[in-house]
């Protein structure tokens, strides 16, 4: 299912004054398209795929997708402008196989009915020239080819725009990159309901760790903990994928320490459902905590609390990190500083993506927003501590995605 909304799309790409939009990227192009972009974007190199997205939605996108994956492109896909990109694969589609031909007749035959020219030979991986080609001729059919045409030119290498430019003569190319991101800020229902629940099944596995915390099971055995819980996935969602940062006692940054009686055990995980990622982060302690322990994170509560409320349309992120950062040096920190206390979630490559709640965020909250805020702190010789929740920016405020309390959770033994 494609992801991207034509209409918000018409209105960010008219107010940058932009004809059209170039995706280029792996990830933008599965949003764009609802398919696979196929085993050719493994090396992430610019001109594999491209998605063509002319600024008016009255215009229909094109699609250049590899020969290899052009059929599974096509029953997956709403687009129907598919212009295919030979790849190393030899690949050939015999529909009627005649017992009164010869196999290289029958193949030749079927090569032939594919449009297959003589002399054709297929390149080493993919030809990025292929590509951009076939974008020439596509803004040309929609009266394009001299237009001011956004590039995602985050997933271009210096050394390959050269070519993409060459391609395009005519057209006057912008960096589009933040545009792109910004596109993908506001989720579609489809993508919000994979977060839920990539960040249900996490928490599941949050539980079982939980119960697993007990005098002398170590780091790695709550890794295991957490595995084997979201395997079971009772639920049966589309789980692709899986992360952990769990850390046990004092030092927060690695180690398989066993857990002993006062020590912290900081949670911070996620699942991807569908590609797209959960990230909750839970902080427990084994026993009583200190008077230490419960200081630092009653500080990251204030700033917590502070923050969560904050997280409604119309409020800039560097709003919502100021109060934060200004509610945990409030609580007796004053030296406390953390370059973002969040993030937005979704299928890219990491746990983390664009925008950030950080200080220097021109972004203002928009409903359909996936943020996951946090107040982490790591304190080697103390442990790590961290508040985390997914929320959905609803039209009337946030929306906790979690369900799980946020408190310093003390387990008994």
């Amino acid at each position: 299912m494609a992801h991207l909304n034509r209409h918000r799309a018409e209105r960010l790409l008219s107010d940058a004054g932009l004809d059209a939009l170039i995706l280029l990227a792996p990830e933008s192009f599965r949003h764009a398209t609802g398919a696979e972009p196929g085993v050719a974007t493994m090396w992430r190199r610019a001109g594999a795929v491209a998605v063509l997205v002319p600024t008016d939605p009255a215009i229909p996108e094109a699609a250049i997708v590899s020969d290899l994956f052009a059929d599974s492109f096509r029953r997956q896909s709403h687009i129907t402008d598919v212009r295919e990109s030979p790849i190393w694969v030899e690949t050939s589609i015999l529909n009627r196989a005649d017992p009164g031909l010869s196999p290289e007749v029958l193949i030749a035959n079927a090569w032939a009915a594919q449009g297959r020219a003589e002399g054709f030979t297929r390149p080493t991986t993919f030809d990025p020239q292929v590509c951009y080609s076939h974008l020439a001729r596509a803004l040309a059919d929609r009266g394009l080819a001299s237009g001011r045409i956004g590039i995602e030119a985050a997933a271009i290498s210096a050394s390959d725009y050269p070519a993409l430019q060459s391609a395009l003569p005519a057209a006057t190319l912008v960096d589009a990159s933040a545009l792109v991101a910004r596109l993908k800020m506001v989720k579609s229902p489809a993508e919000i309901s994979a977060l839920q629940q990539a960040v249900t099944l996490a928490e599941r596995g949050i539980g079982a760790v939980r119960g697993a915390i007990a005098p002398g099971v170590t780091r790695n055995d709550l890794a295991q903990v957490w595995a084997g819980a979201i395997k079971a996935n009772p639920d049966q969602v589309r789980l692709t994928g899986s992360w952990e940062y769990i850390a046990v006692g004092s030092d927060p940054w690695g180690g398989n320490d066993a857990v002993q009686p006062g020590d912290l055990v900081k949670v911070d995980v996620g699942c991807l459902v569908d590609g797209y990622t959960s990230d909750t982060g839970r902080t427990f302690v084994l026993g009583p905590p200190s008077g230490l322990q419960a200081r630092i994170h009653a500080a990251l509560m204030q700033g917590f609390v502070t923050g969560s409320a904050m997280l409604r349309p119309g409020m800039p992120l560097a709003e919502v990190h100021r109060a934060t950062q200004s509610a945990i040096r409030a609580a007796g920190f004053a030296g406390y500083s953390r370059g973002h206390f969040g993030h937005g979630l979704g299928a890219g490559l990491g746990s983390e993506e664009w925008p950030f709640i950080a200080a220097d965020s021109a972004v203002v909250i928009e409903p359909g927003m996936v943020l996951a805020f946090e107040c982490p702190w790591y304190i080697k010789g103390l442990g790590g501590f961290i508040i985390e929740n997914q929320v959905l920016i609803g039209a009337d405020g946030p929306q906790v995605m979690n369900r799980l309390p946020v408190d310093l959770v003390e387990v008994g033994f």
